[in-house]
């Protein structure tokens, strides 16, 4: 029966020890630093200089309920005239004036709603992103020290197996 053979090197220290050297060569993939620092792209970010913060001011008053129902009672004030004006009249006022005026509110606080819901699905993969990413990273970095060690036990091994041989 073969009895075990003891290596003469302390495996666990060894093991520390190129775990300490790993840390200090191992360098992250720069994308993880630029990313933590741009942050993920979100809809308000657009909005650059005089005219697109005019614009988005603009769009933030108009795209409201209220503005709808303001806008409805505008286009309602006409009806008495559009009736009395007959049947292409009324057709005229309801696709130019109350379709126009209160369906583009309606339609701009939707568009909202769904920019909203959009910048928060995007934070979420934002995050989840930075995450994975961040795994992946140790990940490497945990194989990278495997690799080391694997070489380093390999080393040791042909050196035990010359030794015995001699």
């Amino acid at each position: 029966m073969a009895s075990k053979q003891k290596l003469p090197i302390n495996i666990g220290g060894l093991l520390f020890m190129y775990y300490i050297y790993a840390m200090k060569i191992y360098i992250p993939h720069p994308r993880i630093e630029e990313r933590s620092k741009i942050g993920p792209h979100l809809t308000e970010d657009e909005h650059v200089g005089f005219n697109g913060r005019l614009a988005m001011l603009i769009t933030n008053m108009v795209s409201t309920m209220w503005c709808a129902y303001v806008f409805a009672i505008i286009a309602l004030i006409s009806l008495p005239a559009a009736i009395e004006g007959g049947t292409a009249t009324i057709v005229s006022w309801v696709a130019q004036t109350f379709l126009q005026l209160v369906l583009l509110s309606v339609i701009m606080v939707g568009q909202k709603v769904a920019a909203r819901a959009s910048d928060k699905q995007a934070l979420q993969t934002f995050k989840d992103t930075e995450a994975l990413l961040k795994i992946q990273d140790e990940v490497h970095r945990l194989i990278k020290i495997n690799t080391e060690l694997t070489e380093e036990i390999h080393s040791l091994v042909k050196k035990q197996k010359r030794k015995k041989s001699i």
